[in-house]
């Protein structure tokens, strides 16, 4: 029996609450979105004398790095995070039930994504596929779990940002600028570059807490004049950053830049918060308007209830693509050139087509599950329960971050710098592992 598909937004839109902030969902699913589009269009693969070589074309299409100010949405992300922990909080728990509850959506995925990859990984080693080939897959597919790992730091201090924000309102926001500023340039003085790493928080922090004022009311009830002056002031401040030659014009990090926009986030990333979210404000209230038309609201939430399965799998089927596209020659075009652009569509059709049934494999494990009868939950506010709570989430966010940046291919020489340690593929398992274990498996249910 074929599928209404009007029925099916009609009964989703119904089953919408009034409350409900349409115009936040969009922008997380289309913040990822973007994301996803973005490293499946700009990716360079090579397969020359049986390695694989990757590269960016930011890096190598003279003038494509303006499209960074545009579609480096990361900001965005954390903003509408800022509402969603902000609603979690107002539930009550504790800090470690917030924790934990907001940990949970993001490990049960996560796990899954990443006990096929251990296992693959090594199953393709023992069946032969060449080091060449395998070590730089294998780090590639997990670079999503940097985005992850950092988002749980920002949960982790969520409450205690609330609070201040409760008490001193927008203050909060421009201490946070003032500080990143202060870590950004401090961090290029010879002797201090670790303070620089400070921004991994603070800049995060500043876009989470604009979602905290765009949750209380207190952005969306701002003129419009208002958010023209962040979007305008934003983008201003940026040219101005990047004009100054201090900082690199690419908002993603690019090999032979100097230094990095993004590692670790720097002012420009400030002003570019500053932009987008201004920007977002503008188009607020003509999206909210079209959103309520059932069937554009039935594809958001669509996405939205299968959206980290669909960020973390997407570089695999960027790697499958590769595997379907690099047998037909069209891997090698020069980026830039007539030719590259017109397969550019085919490099997202391709592993789009490919995301779907890995989504469809794997969504199960992001939905959320029914608390077991009869569950007894520990105390949360106990001092056990918090020191509990604060070492699993340390281990977890060590353990993903460390994944990331070393990959997850268990050779020697594949540890790499984490904050000054040095930390390998299977250290950064073990700390996950251990960081869920002190979570707690009973309150992954939530």
């Amino acid at each position: 029996m074929p599928i209404d598909a009007s029925a099916v937004a009609a009964r989703v839109a119904a089953a919408t609450p009034p409350e409900r902030d349409r115009f936040a969902d969009l922008l997380r699913v289309a913040s990822i979105l973007v994301v996803v589009a973005g490293h499946w269009l700009m990716a360079v693969v090579a397969w020359r004398d049986g390695r694989v070589e990757g590269g960016n074309a930011l890096a190598l299409v003279p003038g494509l790095w303006l499209a960074t100010w545009l579609l480096q949405v990361m900001p965005l992300f954390f903003f509408v995070g800022g509402l969603a922990n902000l609603v979690s909080a107002r539930r009550g728990g504790g800090w470690t039930g917030f924790v934990r509850g907001r940990a949970a959506r993001l490990l049960r995925p996560t796990l899954a994504f990443l006990a096929v990859w251990a296992g693959g990984a090594a199953a393709l080693g023992l069946a032969g596929v060449p080091e060449a080939v395998l070590r730089p897959v294998a780090r590639l597919v997990v670079q999503p779990l940097w985005f992850l790992g950092l988002y749980l730091l920002v949960v982790a201090v969520a409450p205690a940002m609330l609070r201040l924000h409760r008490r001193f309102g927008p203050a909060v926001v421009l201490w946070l600028g003032l500080a990143a500023a202060a870590a950004d340039i401090a961090g290029r003085v010879p002797g201090l570059d670790r303070v620089g790493e400070l921004n991994f928080l603070l800049v995060w922090l500043f876009a989470h807490q604009l979602g905290f004022l765009y949750a209380d009311g207190t952005l969306a009830g701002w003129p419009r004049r208002a958010h023209a002056a962040m979007a305008g002031g934003g983008l201003a401040a940026l040219a101005a950053l990047t004009a100054s030659g201090a900082w690199p014009p690419s908002m993603v990090g690019l090999p032979g830049d100097r230094v990095s926009n993004m590692s670790p986030p720097s002012l420009c990333i400030v002003a570019l918060t500053v932009w987008l979210v201004g920007l977002a404000m503008l188009v607020r209230d003509p999206v909210t308007r079209w959103l309520r038309r059932p069937r554009p609201w039935a594809l958001v939430v669509t996405a939205g209830s299968a959206l980290m399965t669909l960020f973390l799998w997407h570089l695999t089927a960027l790697v499958l693509a590769v595997l379907v596209l690099h047998p037909l020659g069209l891997t090698e075009p020069a980026p830039g050139t007539p030719t590259w652009w017109a397969l550019r569509p085919l490099w997202v059709l391709v592993p789009a087509t490919l995301l779907v049934p890995l989504v469809a494999l794997f969504a199960r494990f992001e939905r959320p599950r029914q608390a077991r009868s009869g569950t007894r939950t520990p105390d949360a506010g106990t001092a056990g329960a918090i020191l509990r709570t604060a070492l699993g989430t340390a281990g977890v966010i060590l353990g993903l971050l460390g994944v990331a940046v070393g990959g997850i291919w268990p050779l020697p020489g594949t540890a790499a710098e984490l904050a000054g340690l040095q930390i390998s593929p299977g250290a950064g398992l073990l700390c996950l592992g251990a960081g869920v274990v002190l979570l707690g498996r009973g309150r992954l249910e939530g």
